[in-house]
């Protein structure tokens, strides 16, 4: 189950059908305890049926997240995304984990909680940049 206070318009998050089967879908309206998408069952699920989606590596390559590369110097557990001509966002994924990091002079340092699904790596994205964060293919 997620709380309603920490999605948004925009996010990606799941519910399980009747075969419990995950479905991911894009939140496309949130009001009085229901999720919107015009593609749900009703168009609409309770909040107690969605559920965040786990990030992983693959998604993060999916919104265009790209490996550090170690022959430049770049570290191999870090992931960039460029979101304009000066500024990245960066994270590490170590042990399981996606710490994001930011900018010091010579180093990235990390900053924040971990992140643990995809809806909180688009929050903070759009928390930094006011665009949203959506999977490329």
């Amino acid at each position: 189950m997620i709380q309603e206070s920490d999605i948004r318009i925009g996010n990606y998050v799941s519910y399980f059908d009747y075969n419990m089967e995950e479905t991911i879908f894009i939140v496309e309206g949130i009001l009085k305890g229901y999720v919107y998408n015009s593609g749900l069952p009703l168009s609409k699920l309770p909040i107690e049926k969605v559920n965040p989606v786990v990030l992983d590596i693959y998604l993060l390559a999916r919104f265009d997240f790209l490996k550090g590369d170690p022959e430049y110097g770049e570290d191999a557990n870090v992931y960039s995304l460029k979101y304009n001509r000066l500024h990245s966002i960066h994270i590490r994924h170590e042990n399981g984990t996606f710490q994001p990091l930011t900018d010091a002079p010579g180093e990235l340092v990390p900053y924040g909680r971990p992140i643990v699904h995809v809806h909180q790596l688009q929050n903070l994205f759009h928390a930094l940049t006011r665009d949203e964060l959506t999977l490329f293919d």
